[in-house]
């Protein structure tokens, strides 16, 4: 336990106002703890370090759920350490997020009828600087009502200076290493964003489409080829076969004629083509395929790029200046009207790629692109993962990870933005090419050009564990604060930047992984499970279940859901139930504080203590035990569910129940209780804090007259235990329990009192006879009693005189009107799952559904028959 009396600086308060508002209590109190520099951590500490590295909303971004749910679980993490001794820094900042935020500032700049081109670039990147100042970051607002106890004074921006320093130092080492080289490859296009995606940037969805059969070239020189995208036929440099298909055989190394050109075209032979997939035979259009540029490579084809930018046809001829769909339909007219069409199927339903920001149908281009060299970067951040030095929570998502690192294709790291970090090569007028590091000069003179692009996004978050510590200078912060120790985020992400991070981090940090845990967590999606969006509607602005219920009871019930890579289902009555919480908190402590509860003073000796006392601390350190178990194995809904278990069953309802005679008789017992029960609030609200952390600071400076939680000390579990006195209360919540569910099955209203003789003498139970009565409403025999009902339950008897409560005659008509139906029900179920010709036909869950039919039936009337033994006998 802990040493309470050794952090009592004030005396603590005995009173709280009557009910809790969190819109009260929130703002003030974080911006306390910001004031008072909680949060900031020190590099010349020597305690030992935690480090946990936001992962950078855009700075675009607001806050939402997925947000909320990962910051109260980093939140949760980097708390308890700081309270357990450890130096914990959280670091914040954000993503300048480059084609989201020039889309913005475009979108701005349209309403005012100009374009980024009638500002030119200088002056446009100005105007994108101007908007982050002015709207960028809403999220770091909106993060403190949430209760995020990051390190303010260590905020970072992916095009602050430091971090542009951080990214040419490291794109010219790659460069220098031949990891980083130009050429012209397929790439994604988006061309409502005009630049090159990665990726991992398209969202695949099911699409209705149409697939065409399209006959190429005349009589027994012919062939048949299907696509969906027909335009893509007017850059066709081939058609491909397999080797070993004997319908093609006769057709490889000849010349067919290309449909509606003036082109003919070669038949290859390709070991890519699977002859049992459609006709055999596919066409290659190199520079707007993937699969198809690599067969045009082995088969040294020619690339011809058939659109621009826009994805308008650029071919001369009848579908110049058409927009790719409109082609699309226009050249598979043309191609009917020749006769040249074998098969239409529509809609065709197939998978087709997105632009994740614009959702812009991507179309593959051929197209001088930056690219990084992965294979041997992918390999270390496999090897890290496999041989131990970083660990994968839950393991089994282990597999995805190496699914990735090990297929890796080289990285395109171009965009053809204004906003970003703009790559650091320029262009001599002889054709020279000079990379410039951050210290260096670029060259002058004459017909010298920096290239135009920016680089991905990616590739300036991928150094986010080590440049936000002052890497590539050797700071205290990073020699202190690196490797970081987790890094929490969800598992969609696992490609977009986990990999990157643990790729550059091992190559700029000469092999020192950038982080020890990579703690993978699901979505959030509504109570029925399905993904929010904006457009279903069934998005949640957790700041308006904040003004409604209080950030804790957000938090909480975020963490109660958090199973290890689980996707994470929340409504508003979980919400809604959290705030209960919240409050049976609040009031708890309120009435244990209005009945004597101190932390002043050490704990009485055990030999002091009542059963209840004993069971309750004993209690108190196995929770301490499970809690920490846990946390260390990111087990959060579990730790949520055992706090939550204890604190109001437990505590307040059962220690704080049991415990009211004694605190309403006084005395010397009645201090000793209030003692114990100033302990246990004390190190339950330490317990609760990293999850919800406003209503336990609250009342636990008011219990203690602490400074705050937020920098008190961890509670450690002291071994104690007394399974004689946990045995003993079991006994007392077994007599309680049953004899509550009896008066409900009487129908007595729980405030209604009950003559009742107990006999206790001579079991575990004597001593709390007072307490039993106190929580079931029994009063003394008094004269007449008459033992109506008996219980026989955990080795005693308890009695009840239920005359002039309950009609026995009625109940007694109504309990056997139910058994009637009970068994009315069972035969039923007997009778179908007895017939063989209905046990042959019907489904297995029509039989399972009947067989639970039946199992219900059975303990209807073994309930019911056990009511009617225990009423009156008239």
């Amino acid at each position: 336990m802990t040493e309470n009396a050794q952090q009592q600086p004030t005396a603590p308060i005995t009173e709280l106002p009557t009910q809790y508002t969190p819109a009260e209590v929130e703002g003030t109190l974080y911006e306390r703890w910001v004031e008072k520099g909680y949060f900031t951590a020190d590099a010349k500490s020597d305690k030992p370090p935690y480090t946990i590295v936001i992962p950078p909303p855009n700075v675009t971004g607001s806050l939402h759920l997925g947000h909320a749910f990962q910051h109260t679980l980093m939140d949760a993490l980097t708390r308890r350490k700081r309270m357990q001794g450890y130096e914990a820094l959280w670091l914040p900042g954000m993503d300048h997020a480059g084609i989201a935020t020039q889309n913005k500032v475009e979108q701005q700049l349209a309403e005012e009828g100009k374009s980024r081109h009638d500002l030119g670039r200088e002056e446009f990147v100005e105007r994108v600087w101007q908007w982050k100042e002015e709207y960028g970051g809403r999220i770091l607002g909106q993060m403190r009502r949430l209760g995020d106890g990051v390190d303010w004074s260590r905020e970072r921006f992916t095009m602050d200076e430091g971090l542009s320093k951080a990214v040419l130092t490291i794109f010219k080492r790659l460069y220098e290493d031949e990891l980083i080289y130009r050429a012209e490859r397929i790439i994604n296009w988006c061309p409502r964003c005009l630049t090159a995606i990665s990726d991992i940037e398209v969202e695949y969805q099911e699409d209705a489409g149409e697939l065409v059969s399209i006959r190429y070239g005349e009589g027994e020189d012919s062939l048949v080829v299907a696509t969906t995208r027909a335009e893509t036929m007017l850059g066709d440099t081939a058609v491909a076969v397999h080797p070993d298909d004997e319908r093609y055989k006769h057709l490889i190394g000849k010349q067919i004629k290309l449909p509606l050109t003036d082109r003919t075209i070669p038949v290859v032979a390709d070991t890519h083509v699977d002859p049992e997939f459609g006709t055999g035979a596919v066409k290659v259009t190199p520079a707007h395929d993937p699969n198809d540029f690599e067969i045009g490579r082995r088969h040294d084809l020619p690339s011809l790029t058939i659109m621009d930018e826009h994805g308008v046809i650029t071919v001369h001829g009848p579908f110049l200046g058409l927009d790719r769909f409109e082609a699309r339909s226009t050249v598979v007219g043309a191609l009917k009207e020749q006769g040249r069409i074998v098969a239409e199927k529509r809609p065709y339903m197939h998978s087709v790629g997105h632009c994740s920001r614009c959702k812009t149908t991507v179309e593959p281009r051929l197209s001088m692109q930056w690219w990084v060299k992965v294979g041997p970067l992918a390999k270390a951040a496999g090897d890290a993962v496999r041989d131990g030095r970083v660990k994968i929570h839950p393991e089994d998502m282990s597999k995805r990870y190496f699914d990735w690192v090990d297929n890796m294709h080289d990285w395109c790291i171009s965009r053809q933005l204004w906003w970003g970090h703009r790559i650091p090569i320029w262009y001599g007028p002889d054709g020279e090419v000079v990379c410039v590091g951050p210290d260096e000069e670029p060259p002058t003179g004459e017909g010298w050009t920096q290239d135009s692009d920016v680089l991905d996004t990616w590739f300036s978050s991928g150094l986010w564990p080590f440049s936000t510590l002052g890497w590539p200078e050797q700071t205290e912060d990073l020699r202190k604060f690196y490797p970081t120790d987790v890094l929490l985020t969800g598992h969609d992400i696992i490609f977009f930047w986990v990999a990157r991070m643990m790729m550059f981090g091992l190559y700029a940090m000469d092999g020192e992984v950038p982080f020890h845990t990579i703690a993978l967590t699901g979505l959030v999606r509504d109570e029925f499970g399905k993904k929010m969006s904006k457009s279903n509607p069934n998005a949640v602005d957790p700041l308006v279940w904040m003004d409604a219920y209080g950030s804790d009871a957000v938090r909480f019930t975020l963490a109660n859901g958090a199973n290890p890579g689980a996707d994470v289902p929340i409504g508003e009555d979980w919400v809604k139930a959290s705030r209960n919480f919240t409050n049976k908190i609040w009031n708890a402590t309120r009435f244990a504080l209005m009945n004597g509860a101190t932390v002043e003073g050490p704990l009485p000796e055990a030999s002091q203590m009542s059963a209840t006392d004993r069971w309750i601390l004993s209690r108190l350190n196995t929770t301490v035990a499970q809690v920490d178990a846990y946390y260390d194995d990111y087990q959060f809904a579990k730790l949520a569910d055992a706090l939550y278990h204890f604190a109001w069953d437990e505590v307040f309802d059962w220690y704080v129940e049991l415990s009211k005679t004694t605190f309403f008789a006084g005395g010397e017992q009645a201090r000793v209780s209030g003692r114990v029960l100033g302990e246990v609030l004390d190190v339950t609200l330490r317990l609760l804090h990293p999850v919800i952390p406003f209503v336990t600071d609250a009342l636990w400076t008011t219990l203690t007259g602490g400074e705050s939680l937020v920098i008190g000390e961890w509670p450690a579990d002291s071994g104690f235990r007394d399974k004689d006195a946990e045995l003993e209360i079991e006994l007392v919540q077994r007599v309680v329990t049953e004899v509550r569910r009896f008066r409900k099955d009487q129908g007595l209203k729980d405030g209604q009192k009950v003559p009742a003789r107990l006999e206790l003498d001579g079991t575990a139970l004597a001593p709390h006879e007072a307490a039993i009565r106190q929580l079931l409403r029994l009063q003394p025999e008094g004269e007449g009693f008459a033992a109506t009902a008996t219980l026989p339950v955990a080795g005693a008897t308890v009695a009840l005189d239920l005359s002039g409560t309950i009609d026995v005659v009625a109940e007694r008509k109504r309990l056997a009107k139910d058994l009637a139906a009970a068994e009315k029900e069972k035969a039923q179920a007997n009778a179908k799952l007895g017939n063989e010709a209905f046990l042959a036909k019907a489904p297995d869950n029509v039989v399972d559904k009947i067989r639970g039919r039946l199992a219900k039936a059975d303990e209807d009337i073994a309930r019911i028959k056990a009511q009617l033994d225990r009423l009156p006998q008239q």
